[in-house]
């Protein structure tokens, strides 16, 4: 808490400029497979365009106000069904990681450090483990290249030091 973790905000700021434009150009190709704009972060509106215009799926699942299904386990089970069902998990993937880590990770650096100081605490949670909050540097996917790319932004604070990542277990 006290030292913190220095990120490198120009990669970071480098990468949100690349996510814009990925996310504009997934954008652009829902846009095109769909035949018109539309909010796609409505999924009132991207039910009606993916189940009725579309018509990716003769039966698709509603939700308990009787919604179209927009789940991202129920897009994930369609991805075969059309391209515009992967173009908009990917938007929703890139849109997210970038709202979320790339452009907050920079903002939340401390002028007098140029590091984040998170805060950990065992007592937040059940099983007694470290958690990190304000901001939670636990959550940052690294399963998928995006999300890695965002942890490499974490650079060791000079040429003397070393990041060291340990588990729990």
């Amino acid at each position: 808490e006290y030292e913190g973790i220095r990120i490198d905000t120009d990669a970071l700021r480098n990468y949100s400029d690349r996510l814009g434009e990925e996310i504009a150009a997934l954008r652009d190709r829902i846009f095109a497979a769909s035949g018109h704009e539309f909010n796609i972060d409505s999924p009132k509106q991207l039910g009606v365009v993916l189940y009725e215009e579309l018509q990716i799926e003769e039966q698709p699942k509603r939700t308990a106000t009787g919604q179209y299904s927009t789940r991202e386990a129920e897009l994930t089970r369609l991805v075969g069904r059309h391209s515009v069902v992967r173009d908009v998990l990917d938007y929703r993937n890139a849109t997210k990681l970038k709202s979320v880590y790339v452009d907050q990770l920079p903002q939340a650096v401390e002028q007098r450090t140029g590091r984040i100081h998170t805060n950990y605490s065992q007592s937040w949670t059940a099983t007694g483990r470290m958690q990190s909050n304000n901001p939670n540097l636990q959550t940052i996917p690294v399963r998928k290249e995006r999300g890695r790319e965002i942890r490499a932004a974490f650079v060791p604070r000079g040429q003397d030091y070393e990041i060291l990542a340990a588990d729990y277990s």
